[in-house]
């Protein structure tokens, strides 16, 4: 049994030997078993890989095609990137459709609008803006220069600048004076270019002229611009008193023309004298030279008077003319006023019409005494004269009220070499005189003191 046991045992073994798989197969078997699963990998990858080679082919076609497009497409420059901007709802309201139909521009300072005045106070004006409300026009902002500068009227439709959209107060602040600055100095350059007459009202005044105002824009009237009518004539040049003369035109209106308009530095010059021109031209073609005419004297000057007459057959028109100093009488005159004051009434012959000014001479309706002088003076007869005054010619000396002489200093040297004439003659004192030389026609006759 033993035995058998043995047997059997052994025979176990034997068969669970040839059973068992040899090591070389084990591996061989797990290497199978290991690389099943890569080949299903590199299969997979194989097939990715084709798809993705695929899809790279179709890739650069496709970039080609955009690049080709965007080469079509014009390029444009911007200098912000786009901003996507939703679309705004739809209102289907009544106010939106009605806002839709009639929209509202919201006015910048500085525009101006157009409105109607609904009241207007003592210092303020309310103005109907329409669909933008109401705006308020304050205290000189009311004033229209193009209107002569006065206040605006209920009703009446204005333009006014927008000052403030809303001020401190929450309203619309307007200005009319503004809204007409642009309009006032647009008509000023009209009328410069048109030598259009224009009425204007003094303001304030100094002693250059007058301060004045046209379309609500300030101005100068020069004294030298001044008509004869309102020219301050002051006998002794007193510049206090001209002064006071010009404060008297303060208040006035006068009828002026613009000379200059510089609406960059604001400057405006006007003249009374250019406007009273062309109506004095026409007064003026109804006079001649030769005309004797009869006025009063209206001022008198170092150089002469000015006489204010009536023309000849229309006593309304009134125009002015000058007495020169040498027109006034046939002697020597120093001092115009000796002869003549403001307010006389003198007879005058007109000698000279240049433009609108009128040359005037009194002399001119006297005898010349100088025609009648052969028979009372002849040349080297010696006379009794007196010494009216001395200068640097010689010492003037008058023979009678009308005829005078002149004793040169050449000649008066040769007598009284390195002397002066005032050591030897007084004015006001006659001496004897030969007379020289006489020229009746120009007013001369030459004297030579005696010893």
């Amino acid at each position: 049994m033993s035995l058998k046991k043995t047997l059997s045992s052994l025979l176990d073994e034997t068969l669970a030997l040839h059973k068992k798989p040899k090591t070389g197969d084990v591996d061989d078997q797990t290497k199978d078993k290991e690389e099943a699963p890569k080949k299903k990998r590199t299969s997979v990858k194989k097939s990715a890989t084709t798809e993705t080679s695929k899809a790279e082919e179709k890739l650069p076609k496709e970039a080609s095609s955009q690049e080709e497009t965007v080469e079509k497409q014009p390029i444009l420059k911007k200098k912000s990137p786009k901003v996507a901007v939703e679309a705004e709802p739809i209102d289907d309201s009544e106010m939106g459709r009605l806002l839709a139909e009639h929209p509202i521009e919201v006015p910048k300072v500085g525009d101006v609008l157009q409105g109607t005045v609904i009241e207007v106070g003592s210092n303020f004006a309310l103005i109907d803006l329409g669909p933008l409300g109401t705006g308020t026009v304050l205290g000189k902002e009311m004033k229209d220069g193009m209107a002569g500068g006065i206040k605006v009227k209920k009703g009446e439709t204005v333009s006014a600048t927008l000052i403030e959209l809303e001020n401190d107060d929450g309203v619309i602040e307007l200005s009319i004076r503004e809204a007409s600055y642009d309009k006032s100095w647009e008509d000023i350059q009209m009328k410069l270019e048109k030598k259009e007459v224009v009425s204007t009202k003094i303001l304030e005044a100094n002693k250059g002229g007058l301060m004045i105002e046209v379309n609500g824009i300030p101005g100068f009237l020069p004294v030298s611009q001044l008509g004869s009518e309102h020219y301050p004539r002051v006998e002794d040049g007193d510049k206090n008193k001209i002064l006071e003369l010009l404060k008297r035109l303060i208040g006035q209106e006068l009828h002026v023309r613009i000379l200059d308009a510089d609406r960059v530095n604001e400057k405006l010059i006007v003249s009374e004298k250019a406007a009273r021109s062309e109506k004095e031209r026409a007064a003026i073609s109804s006079l001649h030279v030769g005309d004797i005419i009869s006025g009063e004297v209206s001022g008198v000057v170092d150089f002469g008077a000015f006489v204010k007459f009536p023309i000849p057959d229309n006593e309304k028109e009134r125009v002015e003319g000058l007495v020169h100093i040498s027109e006034l009488a046939w002697q020597l005159i120093d001092d115009p006023r000796t002869v003549v004051r403001t307010g006389d009434h003198v007879d005058a012959k007109v000698i000279g019409i240049e433009d609108t000014r009128i040359s005037l001479s009194m002399k001119a309706l006297k005898d010349d005494p100088w025609m009648n002088i052969d028979g009372k003076y002849k040349i080297g007869d010696t006379v009794d004269g007196k010494v009216d005054k001395i200068n640097h010619f010689g010492a003037f000396v008058y023979l009678d009220k009308d005829i005078h002489g002149l004793s040169y200093v050449s000649e008066f040297q040769n007598l009284y070499p390195g002397r002066k004439m005032e050591e030897i003659f007084q004015v006001g004192t006659s001496y004897k005189w030969k007379i020289l030389s006489m020229e009746p026609k120009s007013h001369r006759m030459g004297l030579l003191p005696i010893k």
